[in-house]
């Protein structure tokens, strides 16, 4: 043992643990694209690039009531990097500002963290993909743990990521430049990316699993609106009553009107605990609400005229136009109530679902990713008759399932919907 060895341990991070090297942009930050001049330079450079295309959004959640894109990133080789203000080319959407880059990039494939974020919005700029490589979903069918975009990165490239800005306004203008860097870091390493995982895909047998969930996502028809969304305001469960349900709707209605017209997100006008609070109280005077604990609040009580007429006409509701205490169903009843209303089908939806996890950790897969819990239900709450295979098959093709889903599961749902 020689000196250096009987000296005591440093506590100072060995190789391995050293912090990866923070990404930085390798060609600079590029001007923000904001003319029809510049928009035509940058369509000519990616006409002018090879291969796929990197592309991200950045909208402003939390802080509008619009869903549209703030801001769109892209890269590609031979084209570089590109951020474009959509707002310069047309403040109201739907419209096609961004549709002649689409069509130059139209047969590439677009690279996309977590597309079922972005496609919407990108849509309503006249950019859609017809190919696409979703590199949060590759992550998840490679059943890694975490599938952020800053975690991939790290873990498959060793590079860090800056997320300080994740949650600012994307609606601000002019844009700070350090949130312009932050966005242009969300491409810099997509394709990088993305090749790292196709080869991870393949290697493990799942590249065409991948390339069937792509292809899906990249021809998913718009999502027609939510039934009844009132229903979702968070702790609506602890409202008793048909009436207090009223109040909640027409509240929430009210305030969904006030936050569209001012283009603010909802819970900036009113939170979801001030509705549930009104309608547990069912206040017969705006001085009443005025003095509810969640109404104190200054912001609160600058649309109290319009939150109390809501209260009012929800109060003087007849009862054949009481909203009902359950939410009308799209489908089977929630899980918890099948036991006592069908034993038989509780049964079988315990059966499949243990089938399906089997399966799922079989293939080194997330349980939900192999098949949705919402086929599993619809399929344990009304089976086809006869219950074989191939008619397990058909009932999952119907409810959206993949080839490849499909073929693993069919066989041992017939199996698990028969067991009685």
């Amino acid at each position: 043992m020689t000196a250096d060895d009987t000296s005591p341990p440093s506590s100072a991070p060995s190789a391995q643990e050293e912090q990866a090297p923070l990404l930085e942009l390798r060609d600079g930050l590029p001007c923000v694209v904001d003319t029809q001049d510049a928009l035509a330079g940058l369509v000519d450079a990616f006409a002018a690039g090879s291969g796929p295309v990197a592309v991200d959004a950045e909208r402003a959640s939390g802080h509008r009531y619009s869903q549209r894109a703030y801001l769109v990133q892209l890269r590609r080789v031979g084209s570089g990097t590109a951020l474009i203000d959509p707002l310069e080319f047309g403040v109201d959407v739907p419209n096609d500002s961004l549709r002649p880059l689409a069509d130059v990039i139209g047969d590439a494939e677009w690279i996309i963290h977590a597309a079922s974020q972005d496609l919407a919005c990108l849509a309503q700029l006249g950019m859609v993909p017809r190919r696409l490589f979703d590199t949060e979903l590759a992550g998840r069918l490679l059943n890694y743990p975490r599938v952020g975009l800053a975690v991939l990165v790290e873990n498959l490239l060793g590079y860090r990521m800056r997320k300080e800005h994740s949650a600012v306004d994307w609606s601000k203008r002019p844009l700070p430049a350090a949130w312009l860097v932050y966005a242009a870091l969300d491409v810099e390493m997509l394709i990088e990316l993305r090749d790292v995982l196709a080869s991870e895909l393949e290697a493990a047998g799942k590249a065409e699993w991948a390339r069937q969930e792509f292809a899906a996502w990249a021809s998913m028809p718009t999502a027609d609106p939510r039934r009844e969304p009132w229903r979702r305001t968070s702790g609506v469960h602890r409202v008793r009553g048909r009436r207090g349900l009223a109040v909640v709707r027409a509240m929430w209605e009210a305030r969904d009107a006030i936050a569209q017209q001012r283009d603010v997100s909802s819970t900036r006008i009113l939170r979801d605990d001030a509705i549930v609070e009104t309608a547990g109280a069912l206040p017969t005077s705006r001085r009443a609400m005025a003095a509810l604990d969640s109404f104190a609040g200054r912001g609160t009580q600058r649309y109290i005229r319009d939150f109390y007429a809501a209260v009012a006409t929800a109060r003087s509701l007849p009862e054949r136009e009481l909203p009902q205490v359950s939410p009308p169903l799209d489908g089977p009843p929630p899980p918890r109530t099948w036991a006592a209303r069908d034993p038989a089908a509780a049964a079988r939806l315990a059966r499949c679902r243990e089938a399906v996890s089997s399966l799922a950790q079989h293939h080194d897969l997330p349980q939900e990713n192999l098949l949705s819990p919402d086929a599993v239900r619809r399929l344990a709450w009304s089976p086809p008759q006869p219950g074989t295979a191939e008619a397990v098959d058909a009932a999952l093709r119907g409810y959206g399932a993949r080839l490849w889903q499909r073929e693993i599961t069919s066989e041992a749902l017939a199996a698990a919907l028969s067991d009685d």
